[in-house]
């Protein structure tokens, strides 16, 4: 079995899943205002069932969707990290970076943070040569971050297939960032 990768910030570890670590994902899964641009809310078992996947993934690959935890509290917080999606995307095979934290932890730079190193993990000891990322286009907040660690707008938005015909948030927008852009991004240049 290969070794799972943890990795640090200053504040934040993204790291494999806990049992511990159920009850408040599934609490983050079952808020509406968390999931406002997700076609519905997690109940306790698809919660779980999630967690589970994701534990598995990471125990497979030794990276994916981390747990997130505060470093000085030793609290989860959500999850940060790498997945390969399964389902077919315009950009399909492809390696995405997502995120879905507590709203308690939104606005402190957490997201980001966490991001950024999962960014540098993907192009420093991954060597992939890009990374995309994807939301509703009503999710500007998901948009920012996205930004923030320099991802650009393809302009290439697509209908999610996971998500139902003809609802609300099936429309995505389509970020992507280079093993370049991110090195001049790292460098100060952009």
């Amino acid at each position: 079995m290969n070794k799972v990768v943890e990795l640090r910030t200053k504040r934040l570890l993204l790291r494999q899943w806990k049992d511990d670590d159920l009850p408040l994902f599934s609490r983050i899964n079952a808020d509406p205002i968390v999931m406002e641009y997700y076609p519905d809310v997690l109940n306790e078992d698809e919660s779980n069932a999630m967690a589970f996947k994701l534990e598995k993934l990471i125990s497979e690959r030794t990276w994916g969707f981390w747990a997130l935890e505060l470093i000085e509290e030793k609290k989860f917080i959500g999850f940060v990290g790498l997945h390969k999606p399964a389902y077919k995307l315009p950009v399909t095979p492809c390696v995405e970076i997502g995120w879905r934290l507590a709203k308690e932890y939104w606005g402190n730079g957490y997201a980001t943070e966490a991001a950024e190193v999962a960014l540098k993990f993907a192009f420093e000891e991954l060597g992939l040569n890009e990374v995309y990322s994807f939301s509703s286009v009503e999710n500007k907040k998901s948009w920012s971050v996205m930004q923030r660690i320099g991802m650009q707008n393809t302009g290439k938005n697509f209908e999610h297939p996971i998500i139902p015909e003809n609802h609300p948030l099936r429309e995505h927008v389509l970020y992507k960032i280079t093993n370049q852009q991110w090195k001049l991004n790292v460098k100060g240049l952009v």
